[in-house]
């Protein structure tokens, strides 16, 4: 039994030891199968194979790419070519007519004016009312922001519509004040001004703006929130040197989307009944639909694209050079607001 015993002890003991002599075997058969003949001929082999595959490679993502493009040529491309030389049939002439035209002019302040109006009452509203849904707790907040994300897929008329039923001459506000005070009309009227139709841009695009901050603000840190409260700063300072430095990309891009709409809105215009009040679009619609003047309407819609791109276009210069900048600069402000 004392044979025994070491013999029991010695196999867990022989195991690592076995495994020595193995690993220069394990060596040895690799420098032998990288010595073969056959193995030094593969490297030339997957060289010369390189081009032809990457030539392959190419050609089949060229055939992926064509049924996209063929399909934008047709539906975009082709339309907007068919405007561009229809404006064009006239030659310069007619642009400088139309360019030289009072309606023109009106119409293209009462545009900007409109858009830019809306675009700021939207990043205001907008800001305000996501701080509070992100923010500040109360009983329904998730569902206020669900409700924006319905909001979204509302048709713009459908908004004007229901300001109609509240403001318009027969609505519920005027009939309440005819059914109080026994005169014949309400004093609202105010939806069929350049004021309805600013009212009803900003009640509709204000969700385009909320939403991308609502995400932003799912980002921000709520320890910075606290030590910045802690170290007493108020919370008018937290959303200057916390939470807006943070937002500041999606308030960008949230503004810069409303501007581009409202450039191009026509829907809202034509449901309020605001007959003074004709932008860009209204006047391709009348041109076209009412005048029948198609080489003017075309004119005044190459313009309208004209301007809707070049905004894009510095959209994207804008928020890119914001990019760049934020990464550097955030660290700073952090330091700054806990200061």
């Amino acid at each position: 039994m004392t044979e025994t015993r070491p013999a029991a002890t010695a196999s867990p003991r022989t195991a690592p030891a076995s495994t020595g002599p193995a690993a220069p075997a394990a060596s040895a058969s690799a420098s032998d199968t990288a010595e073969r003949p056959g193995t030094g001929a593969a490297p030339p082999r997957t060289r010369g194979a390189g081009p032809s595959r990457r030539a392959g490679g190419s050609g089949l993502r060229l055939l992926w790419c064509l049924p996209p493009l063929l399909v934008l040529t047709v539906i975009f491309l082709y339309p907007l070519a068919l405007v561009v030389v229809e404006g064009f049939r006239g030659g310069t002439g007619t642009y400088r007519e139309v360019f030289a035209s009072q309606a023109f002019t009106d119409a293209l302040v009462t545009t900007v004016a409109l858009a830019v109006g809306a675009t700021v009452g939207c990043v205001v509203l907008g800001f305000v009312l996501a701080l509070v849904v992100a923010f500040v707790p109360f009983p329904g907040s998730r569902g206020v922001a669900r409700f924006v994300d319905v909001f979204l897929s509302f048709p713009s008329f459908l908004i004007t519509l229901a300001l109609l039923f509240v403001y318009g001459t027969v609505g519920m506000a005027n009939g309440l004040w005819t059914g109080v005070t026994g005169a014949e009309e309400g004093p609202f009227r105010f939806l069929t001004t350049p004021w309805g139709v600013l009212l009803a841009e900003i009640t509709y695009f204000t969700p385009f703006v909320m939403r991308p901050l609502l995400a932003a603000f799912a980002q921000v840190e709520t320890g910075q929130i606290e030590a910045a409260s802690s170290l007493g700063a108020r919370p008018a300072r937290i959303v200057r040197r916390v939470i807006l430095p943070e937002a500041w990309p999606a308030l960008m891009a949230g503004g810069s989307l409303v501007l581009v709409l409202c450039l191009n809105e026509f829907a809202i215009v034509l449901f309020t009944g605001a007959k003074d009040v004709v932008t860009l679009p209204m006047l391709v619609y009348s041109k076209a639909i009412l005048s029948s003047d198609y080489t003017a309407a075309c004119c005044v819609a190459t313009v309208n694209v004209v301007l809707s791109v070049g905004l894009y276009a510095l959209y994207r210069y804008v928020t890119g050079r914001a990019g760049r900048t934020g990464g550097t600069g955030r660290s700073s402000r952090r330091a700054g607001a806990l200061a």
